[in-house]
């Protein structure tokens, strides 16, 4: 089974082929390296930038300007706060333009914690990003939701920021991408480029199919009847985990993957919360201004009488920056046991 970065590479390598994708560029994205995590390796269409994210988002503006696909890599999404003003321009020229300029662009950025990352490589961007008008957000939980993801945002006509995150980057998926080799060994042989001297090494692609997560769809990654637990990204697989434990304790708690940030999928929450009358809202960005935060409003807003106890929100501290040392990250970002505890808290409400 591929790992998130290889399924971004394929997806890549099949738009290349399949859909004009004319460039794939950032930092380090092209030769030798193929990028920070290896997304982008072996690609024919791949270039390497200046460490300037600002001119990344400018050139990637421009070539979708002409009607060009691209697909323009920040290295990490904690260096894309200084590109705000140009993303807010981008978001907003199809509208100002009265529907006549299209911007066919996708802008990919690893995001979150999990990685030891300290206070440089470890921010979520989702909640700023869910603030840019003009703008589809996504970010993927598993290998195949991030190849099918991909496609969407390079087929959509208009700016898709694609989150990617950083701990989920190495995990491997459960099911196969259309046209990927049952044999994981045979797909690392394939198309990823050995240790040392690459100089004269070629990927051998396999003949990947179409594979398409519409954006805006969610899914529910675990079914049960007593609350829901709306996630995505990183976060998703703690609240899997949690659901799965709190199974077998007799406690059937439903989860969404969201997968889209914006347009997100609100009749599969609003059908999920109906049932189970209690809500859950948990990702790693940081609880104040959080995008659960909004999520909660508009179930309290629309579902006012239909609710059993408040929606609740677990999120990321709000401290400058998240720690080096392990207990400081696992303090800061959402742990397995502090989502358990929300969820039997939630659930011991009474109306």
């Amino acid at each position: 089974m591929a790992n998130m970065a290889q399924a971004i590479r394929l997806a890549l390598h099949y738009a290349e082929k399949n859909l004009e994708l004319k460039d794939i560029f950032g930092q380090d994205v092209g030769a030798p390296l193929g990028g920070v995590f290896t997304a982008t390796q072996g690609l024919k269409t791949t270039w390497n930038t200046p460490l300037d994210e600002r001119g990344i988002i400018g050139c990637a503006t421009g070539i979708a300007m002409t009607g060009d696909r691209c697909v323009a890599e920040i290295q990490f999404g904690d260096y894309i706060f200084n590109t705000i003003d140009l993303l807010k321009m981008v978001g907003n020229t199809l509208w100002t333009t009265n529907g006549n300029q299209k911007l066919p662009m996708v802008v990919m950025t690893p995001v979150g914690a999990g990685i030891r990352g300290s206070v440089y490589h470890s921010h979520s961007f989702d909640a700023q990003a869910s603030r840019m008008p003009g703008w589809k957000v996504v970010i993927p939980s598993n290998p195949l939701d991030a190849y099918g993801l991909m496609l969407s945002a390079i087929k959509d006509p208009n700016p898709v920021l694609y989150l990617n995150p950083k701990a989920l980057m190495r995990v491997r998926g459960k099911e196969l991408i259309p046209g990927e080799p049952k044999v994981e060994k045979q797909l690392k042989s394939m198309i990823d480029a050995p240790v040392g001297d690459r100089s004269q090494w070629a990927p051998r692609w396999p003949e990947v199919e179409e594979y398409i997560v519409p954006i805006g769809k969610g899914q529910i990654t675990r079914s049960g009847h007593r609350a829901t637990v709306v996630s995505y990204g990183r976060t998703l697989h703690v609240c899997n985990e949690v659901a799965d434990e709190l199974k077998t304790q007799g406690v059937e708690v439903e989860v969404i993957d969201l997968r889209s940030i914006y347009p997100y999928d609100w009749q599969l929450i609003k059908s999920s919360v109906r049932k189970t009358g209690r809500v859950l809202f948990v990702n790693e960005d940081t609880e104040v201004t959080n995008f659960g935060e909004h999520l909660a409003y508009r179930c309290t807003k629309e579902l006012f009488y239909e609710l059993m106890a408040p929606p609740r929100v677990v999120a990321g501290k709000n401290v400058p920056g998240i720690g080096l040392h392990p207990n400081l990250e696992d303090n800061t970002v959402p742990q397995k046991p502090r989502v358990q505890q929300e969820i039997l808290s939630l659930l011991s409400e009474n109306p």
